[in-house]
């Protein structure tokens, strides 16, 4: 079995996935938001492994049922590196895979780097 940080490389922060991490602005209710977080992941990893590391990680210490988290669903997106250039050279960035993970109604990740 793989270690769950072996999976999860690095939360991937940036103004849209911060966005996400909010939920929907319009809903008025806490309980009816939906979050969604952004990991880089193991090009190898699927979403069962994904899925598992995600609570792994997050519910390690957690022993109320309440406080623990569930995934209700993963997304993964395999993202090319660029092309770049420094003078006569060219080279390439490393391709990367992407995990945009959705969490039960009314829960939310404390420590997700925001």
């Amino acid at each position: 079995m793989k270690d769950p940080h072996d999976i999860i490389i690095r939360p991937r922060i940036s103004e849209k996935t911060v966005a996400l991490s909010y939920g929907d602005r319009h809903q008025r209710d806490e309980k009816l938001l939906q979050r969604q977080y952004t990991f880089v992941v193991a090009t190898t990893a699927n979403k069962i492994e994904i899925k598992g590391a995600i609570e792994a990680i997050y519910n390690a210490g957690k022993r109320d049922k309440d406080e623990r988290i569930t995934v209700e669903k993963v997304r993964t997106i395999m993202v090319h590196g660029k092309t770049r250039r420094v003078g006569a050279r060219k080279g390439k960035k490393p391709d990367f895979k992407k995990a945009v993970v959705t969490l039960a109604k009314g829960q939310m990740l404390e420590d997700y780097g925001v």
